[in-house]
């Protein structure tokens, strides 16, 4: 197979397993076999334009055509002519196509449905990502940037994964571009030919460095090596470095509620379809047990969601982005710090038969602690379950605020946002028109919106006539308004539908709250909660305030005391329960774990567990140990960054002013004079000499070793600064060619050409005359060399050398040297050092 064949087969293959972190978002998996065979057509059609040849440019774009062909053959191909050139009708479907794959992408939670648009979205970009990477690592034989297209693969799929692209496809992705590499470095080497190495340090043979006599390791192997030594760099480094939020082998639900960083979305489920049938219960079957630290019960109602658009059907909750649940849940939306407020904590305990994807808790929380796979959203400050997690029998700890605003508060409230209102004040066109009169009459001489909103609480509660009867007809939509105003007679879905619609008409923001009133106190000092206690209930909005609570349906729940016209006082009490009657008759308290049924009582759903103790919150004081950690790894970090500036300045300076050391006993390297008769060529990728005895000043060296160490000093320089090394060539050819290259004049010239002149007289002079100044000519041919490249060369070489790889080739020595003592294999210590000519 040739180089290019080779090239071609890996670098579809890394698309492919990049793609593979793909697979988690959607549900099937068959666009996957789809997107495998339009890559191999595509990889194909490349391979035959670049056998014809084509030029690069115009294989690239024979491939964007094909590739186009194909996609509109499988998407589109009834709108295309001849089902197969697309025309402007063609185009169209595709934007279509396109558009609605974005909505389904919002819409839908992971794993999505495979729909059409998903599917044009996963296979399209696959094959854009394919036609880069060919283009780049085989057309244009430059492996190393075709990364980059694959890493954007990678990182979409695990920014809309939330974890579902964890480190198994992250190690598949870079195990394909590792392929990539060592496929181009193959192909680079084998141009050259056989490619001879020297023996290992400890065994001596006759001959020079370059005799062929000795075995010829393939180049390969350090390419191999290198990737896995920088890919097991980046999967262990982050790992023991101190997580600031997640990371890549961060896992979803942790103890204190901390969720993965990505996207999501909640979808517009309406969670009242079984309200009324909870609601009617024959037995009032316990959900939900607390524990709270809360002075007064009577307004710990447990909110789970919130509904906020009104299409004339039915009030639904908004498809909303979610996110990972934040340690601290951000401040409540227009609560101002005028208004009193006292935070409380709240430890809750789910039966093990409630199950449903929203979590109860007290509104507004602001720190959730618990186990599993929640999301947040924002808006409705809620946390929804992700993947199939529920509530049941789940234990988790709520922290929330306990809102005291002042009745003369609520009245001076300023405007609301004008976006806020626009929302949250929308009604349908079809809404009748007698239900704005018949809010308008109610409210007729009130001062303000907050005077309204009491107004029609009353009026719903009170004054009305409103009867509260669950066996009522349900409904949500406009004619169930309607129908409810005529009749008066619903359950709480009627009231707080009908409130929240009224308020709107009268251009106050409201939305629908659903969720849980406080429950019934037990002897152990907790609160029940039971089927019956499910409820809905009208939030309205308040400059200064927020989202506040109101409650029309008579009979249920409490009014909150800043409704009230005289605000009651008491403590803990029961809240208040529907009148006896045959439209509702609830037990006194959540029926007992023994009336369960024997089949539930075996599965442990008979019942919620008994919540954790309340305990007393105290100020844990500045987080001195996570600042510490946090900057120890930032400063490791820091430090591991800056470890190639720091050789390279060590480096230089003890090679051009420290005390140097023996020369070696072989080699082109050695100043004996047998060893200078045996070099052909100077060895600027050799390991080193040590540094001469007296660098820096005019005094002659006559060290053969300070020698090489300046020559190998002004290599690495022009190295760092993109001048590759040739040790093929003499040191008068390798000065001419850095001067040329390096576009040195004058004075760097001529020290660039003494230079070379000394190193000839230490490698092939009987008797070497000693040099002066070489560490200063050092010092101008490096000021030439950064003279001639611009700022961004400069500061790459300054923090990136190129010649700190030398590091690499001395461990690789090191490890070398223990395979006799160890009896290690042959494969795992041969580390050969790669070798760049280039004219």
């Amino acid at each position: 197979m040739s180089g290019r064949a080779r090239l071609a087969l890996c670098s579809y293959a890394a698309t492919l397993m990049a793609a593979g972190a793909l697979l988690p978002l959607v549900d099937p998996a068959g666009w996957m076999l789809q997107a495998a065979l339009l890559l191999a057509l595509q990889s194909g059609v490349g391979a035959l334009a670049r056998r014809v040849p084509l030029a690069g440019a115009l294989t690239v774009c024979v491939q964007t055509l094909v590739t186009l062909l194909a996609l509109t053959v499988v998407f589109v191909r009834e709108a295309a002519i001849l089902w197969l050139v697309p025309g402007p009708e063609a185009f169209a479907r595709f934007a279509d196509l396109f558009g609605a794959g974005y909505d389904d992408v919002s819409r839908y939670a992971i794993p999505a449905p495979a729909t059409d648009g998903i599917r044009l979205m996963l296979i399209g970009g696959v094959l854009v990502i394919g036609l880069a990477v060919d283009a780049l690592a085989v057309t244009y034989r430059s492996a190393a940037p075709a990364g980059l297209p694959l890493l954007a693969l990678y990182t979409v799929a695990a920014g809309l994964s939330d974890g579902g692209a964890g480190w198994l496809w992250f190690l598949l992705a870079a195990s394909g571009y590792l392929l990539l590499l060592l496929a181009e470095g193959r192909d680079r080497l084998s141009q050259w030919g056989r490619v001879f190495g020297g023996p290992p340090p400890n065994r001596a043979r006759p001959g020079g460095p370059l005799e062929s006599g000795g075995t010829a390791h393939a180049p390969v192997r350090t390419g191999r090596r290198i990737g896995v030594v920088a890919l097991g760099v980046a999967l262990v480094v982050p790992a023991a470095l101190p997580a600031l939020d997640g990371g890549l082998f961060d896992g979803t639900g942790s103890g204190g509620g901390r969720g993965g960083s990505g996207g999501g979305t909640i979808s517009a489920v309406n969670p009242l379809v079984s309200l009324q049938n909870s609601l009617n219960q024959p037995q009032d079957r316990e959900v939900l047990r607390y524990r709270t630290n809360a002075p007064d019960t009577r307004g710990m109602y447990l909110r789970i969601v919130a509904l906020d658009r009104f299409d004339g059907t039915a009030w639904r909750s908004s498809e909303r982005k979610v996110q990972g649940v934040p340690d601290r849940l951000p401040e409540p939306d227009g609560l101002s710090p005028a208004v009193g407020v006292t935070e409380i904590r709240t430890n809750l305990s789910a039966a093990g038969s409630y199950k449903q994807s929203w979590l109860p808790m007290p509104y507004p929380a602001t720190k959730v602690a618990i186990d599993g796979r929640w999301r947040y959203e924002p808006a409705g400050r809620t946390l929804v379950g992700d993947r199939g997690q529920t509530t049941g029998g789940v234990q988790y700890s709520v922290n929330s605020l306990v809102v005291r605003p002042t009745r003369e508060q609520l009245a001076q409230a300023m405007a609301p946002p004008s976006d806020l209102k626009r929302e949250y004040t929308q009604v349908p066109d079809v809404l009748p028109e007698s239900v704005r009169e018949t809010a308008l009459q109610v409210t007729r001489g009130s001062a303000n919106d907050f005077e309204r909103a009491t107004k029609l609480q009353e009026w719903f509660s009170e004054d009305g006539g409103f009867t509260y009867n669950t066996q009522a007809r349900s409904g949500t939509g406009v004619a169930a308004i309607s129908r409810f105003l005529k009749q008066k007679e619903g359950f709480c879905v009627h009231f707080s539908f009908s409130m929240a619609a009224m308020a709107r008409t009268l251009g106050i923001p409201a939305r629908v709250a659903v969720g849980f009133t406080p429950g019934s106190p037990q002897s152990d000092g907790t609160m029940s909660v039971g089927l019956r206690d499910a409820h809905a209930w009208p939030e309205l909005y308040f400059e200064g305030v927020g989202w506040t609570r109101f409650e029309p349906t008579p009979s249920r729940g409490s009014v909150p005391e800043y409704a009230q016209e005289q605000a009651p006082s008491g403590g803990a009490t029961d809240p208040a329960r529907p009148e006896a009657g045959d439209t509702a008759a609830p037990s006194a308290q959540p029926v007992a774990p023994d009336a369960c049924p024997e089949h539930e009582r075996r599965l442990g759903e008979c019942g919620a567990a008994a919540p954790r103790d309340i305990e007393q919150q105290t100020d844990e004081g500045f987080p001195w140990q996570a600042v510490l950690l946090t900057g120890l790894g930032m400063v490791a970090v820091l430090v591991l960054l800056l470890l190639p500036l720091l050789w390279r300045i060590t480096t230089r300076t003890r090679r051009l002013s420290g005390m140097g050391q023996a020369p070696p006993k072989s080699g082109a390297t050695s100043g004996s004079k047998s060893g200078r008769k045996g070099a052909g060529a100077v060895d600027p990728l050799g390991e080193g000499a040590p540094a001469p005895a007296s660098a820096g000043s005019m005094a002659p060296v006559d060290d053969p070793a300070g020698t090489l160490a300046v020559w190998q000093e002004i290599t690495d320089t022009a190295w760092d600064l993109g001048i590759l090394p040739d040790e093929s060539q003499t040191p008068r050819k390798a000065a001419a060619r850095i001067v040329r290259l390096g576009k040195l004049t004058d004075e760097p010239a001529a020290a660039m050409h003494r230079t070379a002149r000394a190193l000839e007289q230490v490698l092939y002079a009987p008797v070497p005359r000693p040099a002066t100044g070489l560490a200063d000519d050092a010092h101008l041919i490096r000021d030439g060399l950064r003279a001639g490249v611009n700022r961004r060369t400069r500061l790459r070489a300054l923090l990136l050398p190129r010649s700190s790889v030398r590091v690499l080739w001395a461990l690789s020595a090191r490890w070398e040297s223990l395979r006799p003592r160890f009896a290690l294999p042959d494969w795992l210590t041969r580390f050969p050092r790669p070798t760049r000519q280039r004219g």
